[in-house]
């Protein structure tokens, strides 16, 4: 029993230790114009203001909100109107996945003619969604840009380790799954 618990102890203690370096500290791209600034889901931390705001800013004339939410989400009724002086589009993701927003702004990139974009998400979030863009909407380098919330997290230790385990797992469902066609 206590060879069960040591090896816990140690796994907890290197999961964190890697998350940390890898997930917390992530480093994000500094900003760079672009043809569309792509909100992906998540919590409504104020990354669909903030992505308003880089906009009006002048980084992108249109914001693209991945919108995987129910239908009388009050946040996603309050920004998939128009607003002024920024184009906004609301869709929803054919998979509610990391990979199915990078299909989904692919196939708007290709129709639109994008060259470049911002992909706001959350720091630890930020590696895999640069492998996954990657993998399914550009290879190409200087074509996407990763951008992180401004936001601290107040998470204990335990949603930490779980969030890195997470995002770890995700990393190996990616990898597995290789390319989009």
């Amino acid at each position: 029993m206590e060879s069960i618990a040591a090896v816990l102890v140690i796994v907890l203690v290197d999961v964190g230790i890697a998350g940390i370096l890898l997930f917390t500290n992530a480093k994000d791209d500094g900003l760079q114009r672009a043809d569309a600034i792509v909100v992906l889901a998540g919590e409504h931390d104020g990354r669909e203001e903030y992505a308003l705001r880089l906009a009006r800013d002048g980084w992108a004339p249109t914001v693209v909100l991945s919108n995987p939410y129910l239908r009388n989400d009050d946040v996603m009724e309050q920004y998939c109107r128009p607003a002024e002086g920024v184009e906004v589009i609301c869709k929803k993701p054919p998979t509610l996945t990391t990979r199915g927003e990078a299909e989904m702004v692919r196939e708007l990139a290709q129709e639109r003619s994008w060259t470049k974009i911002i992909v706001l998400t959350w720091r630890y979030h930020i590696p895999r969604a640069r492998m996954v863009f990657r993998q399914c909407y550009s290879e190409e380098a200087g074509t996407t840009v990763m951008r992180a919330m401004p936001r601290e997290y107040e998470y204990s230790f335990l949603q930490w380790e779980f969030m890195y385990f997470y995002q770890f797992a995700g990393f190996a469902k990616a990898v597995l799954q290789g390319t989009c066609p």
